[in-house]
This record gives C-alpha cells, sequence and structure tokens, in this order.
C-alpha cells in the first residue's frame, strides 16, 4: 500500500512569550525535522527587530546567532523562514517605508533565509483599503528578497469575531481583494474558523480557498500557550479535531509552539502520524508513542497519568506545583491579545 503524500509540515515560531535558548531551539529542530517536518519559520513576537522595532537591524550578537539557527535548519533538511512584521508599513507605503523594507530585508536574506513571511496579525484592522495597501507591500518584498518562498499573515486571519472586536471591523470582502490582489506565488498563514481553532474541516478551508483564490498554509494556533490563560496549562495531547482530508486544500501546515520548547515536541510528533495513518489514527496512542519516544516508557507513563490536570485542569487549580520534568520550563504567560497568535 502506497503511504499518503504529507502537507508540507512546518512550525512558526509566531507566538508571545519569553524566547526560547538556542539550546532549546537546537532541540526542537533537530526532533522536527527527524520528524519529516520541511520548514521552520522564525518569527516571535519578543524579537523587537522583527515586530515593533522592525526598522532596526539585529545586533551582531543576535545576526550571529540567526545565522547560525539557519545554518542549523538548512543542515538538517528543512527551509528556513523569517517573519516581519512591519508595523506601519501601508499606511502610508511611501519611499520611506520602501527603503527601510529593503534594507531591512537584505539583513534578513544576508542571514540566509529560504522563506520570507510578512506578517499583519494582531494590528488594526479598520483602515482605509486594508486589502490593497497590505498586498502592495507584499508584493513588493516578494520582489526585492531572494528568497524563493514568501508568506503573509492577513489581519483578520481567521473567521473569529474576537478578531473584529480587538481590531476593528474587517472590511467587506476583504479576503477576495486580498487574494487578487496579491501576487499568485504568496502563501496566505490562515489559523481556522477560530483564533485557536478546535476543528479544521474540509468544508471551512474550500470556502477559504474560494475567497482567497488560492488554498491556504494552516497556522495552527496549537500547542501554543502564551495567553494570560492558556499559559497556565500545559499543551500535551496529540493533535484532534483535524484529519487526513484537509491535505489536498492546504499549502502547508505550521503548528505555534508552546512556551515550553522539548514539550512542544509531544504534539509536534503526533501531527505527521494523524496525516500517515489517516482513517486508523488514534489521538490517545499517538500521544503515547510521542512521549515515549521523547521521554522515555517511565516519564511517560507518569505524563499520561497527569495529563488531566496538566492541559484541562491547570496549574492555578492544582494543590502542588507543576512538576519540573527534565528538559522542561514552568511557563510564565505571555502577552497574547487574542490568545494564540
Amino acid at each position: 500500500m502506497t503511504e499518503p503524500a504529507l502537507p508540507d509540515l512546518g512550525m512558526i515560531e509566531g507566538r508571545f512569550g519569553r524566547l526560547w535558548t538556542p539550546d532549546e531551539r537546537g532541540y526542537v529542530v533537530e526532533t522536527l525535522a527527524a520528524a519529516g517536518y520541511s520548514f521552520y519559520h522564525y518569527g516571535p513576537k519578543a524579537d523587537a527587530a522583527l515586530r515593533r522595532s522592525w526598522r532596526t537591524a539585529h545586533d551582531a550578537a543576535q545576526t550571529a546567532a540567526l545565522a547560525q539557527l539557519s545554518a542549523q535548519v538548512r543542515a538538517a533538511g528543512m527551509r528556513f523562514g523569517m517573519a516581519l512584521t512591519p508595523i506601519g508599513s501601508t499606511h502610508p507605503f511611501d519611499d520611506a517605508v520602501r527603503a527601510d523594507l529593503t534594507r531591512r530585508i537584505a539583513d534578513l536574506d544576508a542571514i540566509g533565509i529560504d522563506d520570507l513571511a510578512i506578517l499583519f496579525d494582531d494590528l488594526r484592522g479598520d483602515l482605509p483599503e486594508l486589502a490593497a495597501w497590505q498586498a502592495d507591500v507584499v508584493n513588493f518584498c516578494a520582489g526585492i528578497t531572494r528568497a524563493t518562498r514568501v508568506y503573509m499573515c492577513p489581519t483578520y486571519y481567521s473567521d473569529d469575531p474576537v478578531l473584529d472586536r480587538v481590531f476593528g471591523a474587517r472590511p467587506v470582502d476583504y479576503l477576495g481583494d486580498l487574494g487578487r490582489m496579491l501576487d499568485p506565488a504568496v502563501q496566505v498563514y490562515w489559523t481556522g474558523e477560530e483564533v485557536c481553532s478546535k476543528e479544521i474541516g474540509v468544508g471551512h478551508l474550500r470556502r477559504v480557498a474560494d475567497a482567497l483564490g488560492r488554498r491556504v498554509c494552516l497556522w495552527d494556533n496549537y500547542p501554543v500557550n502564551d495567553g494570560a490563560r492558556m499559559s497556565r496549562h500545559l499543551h500535551l495531547r496529540a493533535f484532534t479535531g483535524r484529519s487526513a482530508a484537509i491535505a489536498p486544500w492546504l499549502t502547508g501546515h505550521a503548528i505555534n509552539p508552546a512556551i515550553q520548547a522539548r514539550l512542544t515536541c509531544i504534539p509536534a510528533l503526533t501531527l505527521p502520524m494523524l496525516y500517515r495513518l489517516g482513517e486508523d489514527y488514534r489521538y490517545a496512542a499517538a500521544f503515547t508513542e510521542a512521549a515515549t519516544t521523547l521521554l522515555g516508557s517511565e516519564l511517560a507513563d507518569l505524563l499520561q497519568r497527569d495529563l488531566l490536570k496538566f492541559q484541562d485542569a491547570g496549574q492555578d487549580r492544582l494543590n502542588i506545583p507543576i512538576p519540573n520534568y527534565p528538559h522542561t520550563h514552568r511557563h510564565r504567560g505571555g502577552g497574547a491579545m487574542v490568545g494564540g497568535l
């Protein structure tokens, strides 16, 4: 029997909260590559040079560390990408902004990127001609980068009405306008029906593809736990609410990780299983296999025993502190306004 093809699996390190250490990130890279992941996009919200201070380059030490990360990701057989959030670049998108973008993208190209992502998530969206201006910015960046793949994340990256409440009402036919104006080669990140979608199905993805005129790359906000409430929980369970049937409707499937780098790898290992096994996938068995692979059988059994406490009850409802299992870090909570992206 021919094994079903996996979609392009990746990680978009796009959460709020503390930055991982080089050792933590290196562990994740090696684990994902061995499991069949094919890309790693670096864009943590706490990296100011990619977001609130995007016009200012990384310093020499940061640049060297990112070049080393690029080399590590590529040596592991994955594509390396970086995500820039050019706050204030669309209104106006003028010569000064073009000059800033040209300089900064040259900086990222010099670090060594295969993929470039331009993100507009968690920014005000009630602006005139939003889709047109965002498309102009992304198309401009696509035209000057040496990266061979370009991604973008819209301001309204989900159907979730929470985005309209927090960032302003989305423009009429925002996705349709964006899809018509974006270069056809640009891939669009999308989180699903909700910011943190419990289920992602074919019907929804088909509708979004029809609106955009292209399939999306899924930005899956699991196992991310960077919000003030979510950070009190460890997201450890295997993937649920997704099926192998969605693969033809995706250009890729990227997960947004938890604060705990090594524990992130437990659910991460189950995503390839979900696609490979199809209707034979069982999430409890997938968790056991992934946890045993990474932690050994004894520690995996302990984690399985306390899974309900860690993931569902959370730290605030426990009578004892969360155990500091080997290779884990206690979570302190991030600053995500809407809980995931």
